[in-house]
């Protein structure tokens, strides 16, 4: 079975190398001429981020607005990911009599109080890399990700019984159907006022204190990172408490 892995890696990256060797296929780096340099949809986004959404981070805003339905499906892959890792791994029968239980020990005293004082940090940077990824790097793919490690810094200090008190699995999952549910359903909610799916602009009469198109589409991608946010940290913590426990939901490492 290794024998074949190998030769089918190798099948694999041997036509990857030959894909890449033709130099028509691909422009060289940083040439001025390429496709995407000269596109003038490339030119778009660069003079009209500001002027179309008011966010000053053109990536957030080619992310969660101009190709928003692109985002929105990466979040359901992280999603969809998660389920199927539950499905497959998650058991709910075994005869834990019959299975060696993992012992359990003390979490060390110097651990516990420096992850008590860690973890609300943690959470709210968590909370404000969500929230300046329209001004400076950061997002809900970014923010889920460490709020999620705060969850499981908690399981690996303590045990997944100790995290799950905090953040039940029925809890991670409602949360990451709760975040395709935001994404998709304000999407939605643009086709109802007549324009496009995820064209936020149309939903200035329903936001409070928003008098312009532009401003409206900059709280619209605020709204659906927080929806990747829940799916992505949500997804993160469920899939490590799956792996650590071999699907038992307890015990762990």
């Amino acid at each position: 079975m290794k024998m074949l892995t190998g030769i089918v890696c190798g099948f694999v990256g041997l036509l990857l190398l030959y894909g890449v060797s033709d130099p028509d296929d691909f422009p060289a780096w940083g040439d001025p001429h390429s496709p995407a340099s000269t596109s003038r949809i490339s030119e778009y986004f660069i003079e009209n981020t500001m002027k179309d959404s008011e966010v000053p981070n053109m990536v957030t805003s080619v992310l969660a607005d101009y190709r928003g339905w692109d985002t929105m499906f990466e979040t359901v892959v992280v999603f969809v990911a998660g389920i199927a890792i539950f499905a497959v791994i998650r058991t709910f029968d075994v005869d834990f009599g019959a299975v060696t239980k993992p012992k359990v020990r003390e979490a060390d005293l110097v651990l516990k109080h420096t992850v008590r004082l860690l973890v609300p940090v943690i959470q709210i940077f968590s909370l404000y890399v969500l929230g300046h990824g329209h001004g400076s790097p950061g997002g809900g793919f970014q923010g889920g990700v460490i709020m999620g490690a705060s969850f499981i810094l908690v399981a690996l200090v303590w045990d997944i019984e100790t995290a799950l008190k905090r953040f039940s699995e029925k809890q991670a999952i409602f949360c990451a159907g709760i975040g395709i549910f935001i994404y998709a359903g304000f999407g939605f909610l643009s086709l109802f006022f007549g324009a496009e799916f995820l064209n936020y602009g149309v939903l200035e009469p329903i936001l409070p204190g928003i008098h312009s198109s532009a401003k409206a589409r900059y709280i619209g991608m605020l709204i659906v990172e927080i929806g990747v946010m829940c799916t992505v940290a949500s997804v993160l913590y469920l899939i490590y408490a799956l792996l650590a426990t071999r699907g038992r939901m307890q015990g762990g490492l």
